[in-house]
């Protein structure tokens, strides 16, 4: 990895008005010449075989994320590092072309991203999501986007392009309707108003939109479920999942502090509740229960979801709406069957 000397500076870009003020964190950029870009799994909680990840390491910072350790990969650290050590795959497009000439992504959904948001800031500067999707729509390639990042906006024109060309589906990750409780958990992604109101923009240029709220964690924001749900319905999502908190021991010692410093009156009834999805433990990595937990708790917080969906008319993943059949290969990342997926 190359470090560079003066990472481009997102809030000085053309889409300022797309990322609001540049938050007090130093940003550390590297660049790669990736050797891949396109990842496969077979696992039976993804519902998603293939995924794209321009860049590791997210800027959002949020306290919760599961891919926190994947930066301990490169020698970095699980805390700030995966926050302000962001690395660049410069040849993401390109490396796309040459994946999707062979016949292996056939009738499949690509997934953006499997890992790290693919619309935080630094997309701004560099472009590669952009360029990527620019690929997929050459390639006639189905794509399935999970975001926070309101930048999506940018990129209506090539998604209309890809919406016609295949098909492209949008999840915006909104886990919290409480502004001040999203911004003490999710410290530098857009409020969950923005993530709303870029909701109705991609629905509005006939793009279908989903919400993703995840992860969902009992005792903090398992009551804003409702309230979510509705606003996403308003804002003209089709569909909507779910995940339940993970918590590996990295992501513990990242989540568990800052939910204590911001909710103290709060902190011992989430994490009762996080245990008890868990039998007792912080985590569960056992296939089957990792992304919902298990137990009553599990299943009730599973229950209401299905419901309220049902109440306002949201499809549940892999389910087809009114407006759009469900294509052979399930709509964005599969069948609802194979599980609930991930969050960024």
């Amino acid at each position: 990895m190359r470090p560079v000397a003066n990472p481009p500076n997102p809030w000085l870009s053309r889409h300022v008005e797309l990322l609001g003020a540049a938050p007090p964190a130093d940003l550390e950029v590297y660049e790669e010449e990736a050797k891949s870009i396109v990842s496969s799994n077979d696992s039976p909680d993804l519902a998603f075989r293939f995924s794209i990840n321009p860049y590791r390491g997210c800027f959002h910072g949020c306290a919760y994320c599961y891919a926190r350790p994947t930066h301990q990969y490169l020698g970095f650290g699980a805390g700030t590092d995966f926050e302000r050590r962001i690395v660049v795959k410069t040849n993401a497009a390109a490396l796309l072309d040459r994946e999707l000439r062979r016949p292996k992504l056939r009738g499949e959904v690509l997934a953006f991203s499997g890992v790290t948001d693919c619309y935080q800031p630094i997309e701004a500067s560099y472009g590669l999501t952009r360029a990527c999707l620019e690929v997929c729509v050459r390639h006639r390639q189905a794509v399935g986007i999970v975001t926070k990042g309101a930048l999506v906006e940018r990129d209506v024109d090539v998604l209309r392009q890809l919406t016609h060309a295949a098909s492209a589906c949008v999840f915006v990750s909104v886990p919290f309707a409480d502004a001040e409780m999203a911004r003490a958990i999710e410290p530098f992604a857009p409020g969950p108003e923005r993530r709303l109101r870029t909701m109705a923009t991609l629905a509005d240029a006939g793009i279908e939109v989903g919400v993703a709220v995840a992860p969902l964690i009992p005792g903090l924001n398992d009551d804003q479920v409702p309230a979510i749900l509705a606003a996403a319905k308003a804002a003209g999502a089709s569909r909507a999942f779910t995940v339940a908190l993970r918590l590996p021991a990295e992501v513990k010692d990242v989540f568990l502090p800052r939910l204590r410093q911001a909710f103290p009156l709060r902190a011992g009834r989430v994490e009762s509740g996080v245990r008890a999805l868990r039998d007792g433990a912080w985590n569960d990595a056992r296939f089957g229960s990792r992304m919902q937990g298990s137990g009553e708790r599990a299943r009730v917080m599973a229950q209401l979801f299905t419901l309220q969906c049902r109440r306002l008319g949201l499809a549940l993943r892999g389910e087809a709406t009114q407006t759009r059949p469900r294509p052979q290969q399930g709509l964005l990342f599969g069948d609802a069957a194979r599980g609930a997926g991930s969050d960024p």
